[in-house]
């Protein structure tokens, strides 16, 4: 990990990052690209993993490191041998995918959540319009006057997260920094609390029954979403709207 980041970071034509993450609680054979197979997979060490990242942050090679799709269990894992405390976990939360138990987990721990798939990744194969087509945030949208994006954001935004946003159309990048100078109700936050929760995406790529990686969704997740619906394959593409 400690070389592989100096290499990229040498590859950018930088003198450091300013944050560095672990994008998922996996490890692969080396030489394997985006396009692995299931055998690429290896067993996950989170403390070797970890110490190679704090030797990148102690080396000035990144101002901040993090994670990104650690659960509550892998996080407190990782705290009970780390020098340097993630200072960021980046996960899929949204208005329909909420993370109660991770958010006050990370809150707890002074870790901050980095909130990726803000509107329900509605562009992405894996997405869903589970927020953009929401009847509850579309009644709260109409009678503050404003977007159903604005409001997914807002609430992502006022429950402590750091929503990431992506559009290059001005009008929505305008439209994603008028969130900040009114705030959703405690009824409407309480309102939201009623959609249904779906996740996007499961991380079944990184699965395999037989080992020696994860053998089940809910092994990877450590049971945190076993009981939640996913969008089931094939089915749930959909028009790109990016916030």
């Amino acid at each position: 990990m400690f070389r592989l980041g100096k290499a990229f970071i040498r590859k950018l034509g930088l003198d450091y990052v300013d944050l560095y993450l672990i994008h998922w609680p996996v490890r692969m054979k080396p030489g394997s690209s985006i396009f692995f197979t299931k055998g690429d997979l290896l067993p996950f060490d989170i403390r070797e993993t970890w110490e190679a990242m704090e030797e990148c942050s102690r080396l000035g090679l990144a101002k901040s490191i993090g994670v990104s799709n650690f659960s509550s269990k892998k996080l407190s894992q990782l705290l009970a041998h780390a020098t340097i405390p993630p200072a960021v976990n980046q996960v899929e939360l949204n208005a329909a995918w909420r993370q109660r138990k991770l958010r006050d987990f990370c809150n707890e721990n002074g870790i901050k959540v980095s909130a990726c798939s803000p509107l329900g990744a509605n562009g992405a194969f894996w997405g869903s319009f589970a927020v953009m087509k929401s009847p509850i945030l579309k009644d709260i949208a109409m009678a503050k006057e404003k977007s159903i994006a604005q409001i997914a954001l807002r609430w992502i935004y006022q429950v402590g997260g750091i929503p990431i946003v992506k559009s290059f159309n001005k009008e929505r990048m305008k439209e994603n920094l008028e969130i900040f100078d009114w705030e959703l109700s405690n009824e409407e936050l309480d309102q939201i609390e009623q959609i249904p929760e779906l996740k996007g995406e499961s991380g079944e790529a990184f699965v395999t029954p037989e080992g020696p990686s994860y053998k089940s969704i809910e092994e990877l997740w450590d049971g945190e979403i076993s009981k939640i619906k996913l969008p089931p394959l094939g089915i749930h593409h959909c028009d790109k709207y990016e916030s």
